[in-house]
């Protein structure tokens, strides 16, 4: 007993505090929410800067690391061949990685850019142009480099060096494995656990909220929180159902039917929309965001209440999902090279995601002021208050709906599976009662948060915990230079002692 208690002392430790921190918060949410908006706000008006840098050096990273003499290294042995095709590698780094918001934010936040942009006048070509170069900023590169760089530290220390799929394991370089299978790092891993589950949390509220806002819209069902139960009820059924069938079975073939929704979604956008205005936005909107990525796009002294409510606030949620996606990214992506790895994480993701919000960017930018005006109102509307002035329209929204559905049941079962690898030494295969147990957790969580009326407090932990885990991040990428510098000292001296021998002999 004493010893199982050892062993699972990441998740029962994990278990009770979580538990006993957010009953206590939801008893006092006010003073609770009075608190993390002074944390937040401190951190938004003193380290700007500091999320700023941080995703600067996660891309710069990845350049340096994909491209050097590095990039020919495996996530595993030598010889051993990618454990999953290409199709389903993207079709399931991409539902993990962003699937639900793309639907939440992919006619939003090109039209409240367009609308109200930074400087200048709304509705105009400027506004579109400077719309599509933010959204391409906040949907693009950084994210996938933000993820990418934990995602190769863990692939790498899991397949090529053996050692568990803990975050913690990232520090075996630095600080050596018996401090970082210590309680040093059980408190990392215990702390990865809270922000883990906080990003899910938050993740399924806006889901629920956002679903039962589009069938309110669509068909009339109230919109209110027994719904929402409801909502949340059936998508944890589904998600548990998935998360017990394995990876291979439930996760791959759910994530291979949300991109065949969202390519069939997309498609038919395109052909009802502004075909040529959409094509002439993406070209426009790139050429303008790759040309200011290192200057106005991520200029470490920018400040303003715009930069705060959307790019520091955006650097900070991707930082905070990045536990989640980035250890589900690790365990798929074994057997590839690291520049492989690299460039199907930060590009493919990237594109889909410029397309997309080219795509229902324009869409929303093409219909009358007074419609784009009151889509904006609310977020969780927004998609469907536009496309209602479209031809098929209501088809359009109801498939959006069940891609929103597949999408929130792909990111909860792909948390609910790394919830149950962290909890369980790091398995890479966790047993179906853990994952039981944390798919139970998430969901009551929600409710309870739901039901408390914190949804958008728990949100603003998340990016909180982001700030903290930044370092994380950082020693990861000091982590993985170190033992890829040390690797490559070994083979080569490997090799001089071989040469040596063969000359005396």
């Amino acid at each position: 007993m004493l010893n199982k208690l050892k062993k699972d002392r990441v998740f029962f430790i994990s278990i009770i505090s979580l538990i006993s921190v957010l009953i206590w918060s939801i008893f006092n949410i006010k003073d609770f929410e009075k608190t993390c908006n002074n944390t937040l706000n401190f951190l938004l008006n003193k380290f700007s800067w500091f999320y700023i840098l941080v995703m600067i050096s996660f891309f710069i990273f990845c350049v340096i690391i994909g491209f050097g003499k590095y990039g020919n290294v495996k996530l595993g042995k030598d010889d051993e061949k990618p454990e999953y095709g290409l199709l389903s590698w993207f079709s399931m780094l991409f539902s993990a990685g962003m699937g639900i918001g793309l639907i939440f934010w992919g006619i939003a936040e090109p039209l409240n850019h367009y609308i109200k942009p930074l400087n200048g006048q709304g509705f105009t070509q400027e506004a579109k142009i400077f719309a599509m170069k933010k959204s391409f900023l906040h949907w693009g590169v950084s994210p996938w480099a933000c993820y990418a760089v934990l995602a190769l530290a863990l692939a790498y220390m899991q397949f090529r060096k053996n050692k568990p799929a803990l975050i913690s394991s990232l520090l075996i370089p630095l600080i050596g494995e018996e401090k970082a299978t210590g309680w040093l790092g059980n408190i990392v891993d215990i702390f990865t656990l809270f922000a883990t589950v906080a990003g899910v949390v938050t993740s399924l509220g806006l889901g629920a909220l956002q679903i039962n806002s589009g069938l309110n819209y669509l068909f009339n069902i109230p919109e209110n929180i027994k719904v929402q139960l409801v909502i949340i009820g059936l998508v944890t059924i589904c998600y548990m159902l998935s998360a017990s069938t394995g990876l291979d079975k439930g996760i791959q073939t759910l994530s291979n039917i949300n991109m065949s929704i969202a390519g069939i979604l997309i498609l038919v956008a395109i052909i009802i929309g502004p075909t040529f205005s959409m094509f002439q936005n993406l070209f426009q909107g790139f050429s303008a965001y790759t040309k200011e990525l290192l200057i106005d796009n991520n200029n470490i002294f920018v400040k303003g209440q715009w930069y705060k409510d959307w790019t520091i606030f955006y650097w900070g949620w991707w930082i905070a999902w990045a536990p989640p996606v980035g250890i589900f990214i690790a365990r798929i992506s074994r057997g590839r090279t690291i520049r492989e790895f690299l460039l199907g994480v930060l590009l493919v993701p990237s594109m889909v995601c410029f397309i997309w919000f080219a795509v229902f960017g324009t869409i929303g930018f093409n219909v009358d002021s007074t419609v784009a005006l009151e889509a904006v109102k609310r977020t969780e509307t927004a998609f469907f208050v536009v496309m209602n002035n479209y031809p098929y329209g209501a088809i359009i929204s109801t498939v959006a709906i069940v891609l929103l559905a597949t999408f929130f049941v792909t990111s909860a079962d792909s948390a609910t599976f790394v919830l149950g690898m962290l909890s369980s030494n790091g398995s890479l295969n966790p047993k179906n009662s853990k994952k039981f147990v944390w798919g139970v957790m998430q969901a009551a969580l929600t409710i309870m948060f739901l039901l408390a009326g914190g949804l958008e407090m728990i949100q603003k932990v998340s990016i909180i915990a982001a700030f903290p885990f930044s370092f994380i991040i950082i020693l990861s990428m000091i982590s993985l230079r170190k033992s890829l510098k040390d690797e490559c000292v070994n083979v080569e001296t490997s090799r001089l002692k071989q040469k040596f021998r063969e000359m005396y002999n």
